[in-house]
């Protein structure tokens, strides 16, 4: 019989934060399958952690995992943005990191502490040290061609997995924007507001009224039962096959055979909130019109600017002038404002994004685990199954409800 043991751990150290050696000791005799999912998803992470999470976190693992006596895959979960903002049909291969393998890794970790210990000598405070981190973090995404922190080092830490694998065969699973579950455990399932939620709960709530995005563009969203069981399935099929060297990577998403387009998305949320619309604070029902999409990203910065920036300034020198009577309204606007920029810049490379992630490595997985007798309805990740109306108005909606997102 199967065991599972939960053993605490940090994989931003060497040893991953393992200090007792007898259960160390009893890992490296008897692991023989490492799944490495640990990662840190915050865009705009402090750049320090999210390299040694992303990026080092994904090496010590591997490191880790070559130690183990009967070791015979390794399986890590990356994302299928990182090769950045690309067009065009994207391969489940590494070329797309290869061409760009002239970083010096080991270099950006040394800015990195170098720039933190900087920060240190300075006595400043805490909360100004990860603001400054975080700047650096995105400022060295951008710079290297990535448009944001977690794609950067995740993209990174593949580099470095390719590099150092040995003959340890490895498996790359590269999910595109995850939400909640389709079927298992139960429909609407997730933990915590993801990705394209974060514009749901506040269009739901009123707070925004529209957004940059490209219409016709196919939002790649897959439910998370469907990555975990496209994990599974790797890990059976890779496992039996246990071919020394080798690497596969395998895209899974929507846009290739079931595609969402950002306006279907847009009407499906107009509809469900029309219907069930939120109840605020003080009880009343809060009326959504349907999302406006400007189609570019300077034309919505302008269009901010017209509509609430500049009305803005002047409300602030009303409050002034009225010696700071509506210094709370004013605070809360400017807020409220501020957050939908800043919305805006983190989520561009997505409701721009035109490429098509490629699945003919997963589409080979399906047909090879169903020779193996693999139950594929109870392990499914086949997103031609996906009823995309059904989905979002009767599981994915109503399960951010449910957990009280909204």
């Amino acid at each position: 019989m199967m065991r599972v043991k939960a053993v605490a751990g940090d994989i931003s150290f060497e040893n991953l934060g393992l200090n007792d050696s007898e259960l160390r000791e009893e890992m490296l005799k008897k692991i023989q399958i490492i799944v490495n999912v640990a990662a840190s998803t915050n865009f705009g992470e402090r750049y320090d952690d999210a390299l040694g999470i992303n990026t080092f976190g994904a090496l010590n693992v591997l490191n880790f995992g070559k130690k183990c006596d009967e070791v015979k895959l390794f399986l890590h979960i990356s994302t299928a943005y990182v090769g950045g903002e690309e067009t065009g049909i994207i391969l489940e291969k590494g070329e797309n990191l290869k061409r760009r393998n002239d970083i010096n890794i080991f270099e950006e970790k040394r800015l990195a502490e170098e720039l933190l210990s900087q920060l240190q000598n300075q006595c400043i405070p805490d909360k100004a040290i990860t603001s400054s981190m975080k700047e650096f973090g995105l400022e060295r995404a951008k710079m290297n061609g990535w448009p944001n922190t977690y794609v950067f080092t995740k993209a990174m830490g593949e580099m470095l997995l390719g590099k150092f694998k040995g003959d340890l065969p490895l498996v790359i699973i590269r999910p595109t924007i995850i939400a909640s579950t389709y079927k298992q455990p139960f429909p609407g399932w997730i933990e915590g507001v993801r990705t394209m939620d974060v514009v749901l709960v506040n269009y739901g709530k009123g707070k925004l009224t529209c957004f940059p995005g490209n219409l016709n563009s196919a939002l790649d969203v897959i439910p998370v039962d469907m990555v975990v069981n496209a994990m599974v399935v790797a890990m059976e099929v890779h496992y039996a096959q246990h071919q020394y060297s080798c690497e596969t990577i395998y895209h899974v998403g929507t846009s290739s055979k079931n595609p969402l387009k950002l306006s279907d998305l847009r009407n499906l949320v107009h509809y469900y909130f029309t219907k069930n619309p939120w109840i605020d604070t003080n009880g009343q029902k809060v009326e959504v019109g349907k999302l406006i999409v400007v189609s570019t990203i300077n034309r919505f910065f302008l269009y901010m600017k017209i509509k609430y920036v500049l009305p803005l300034k002047v409300f602030y020198l009303i409050n002034i002038l009225c010696c700071q009577r509506f210094e709370k309204i004013y605070t809360n606007l400017n807020r409220r404002v501020k957050f939908i920029l800043r919305l805006a810049e983190f989520y561009k490379p997505y409701s721009f994004f035109t490429g098509i992630f490629d699945d003919r490595n997963l589409e080979r997985l399906q047909r090879v685990a169903e020779e193996r007798g693999v139950d594929l309805a109870e392990f499914n990740f086949d997103s031609r199954s996906i009823d995309w109306e059904d989905y979002i108005m009767n599981s994915h909606i109503p399960g951010l409800l449910n957990q009280g997102l909204l």
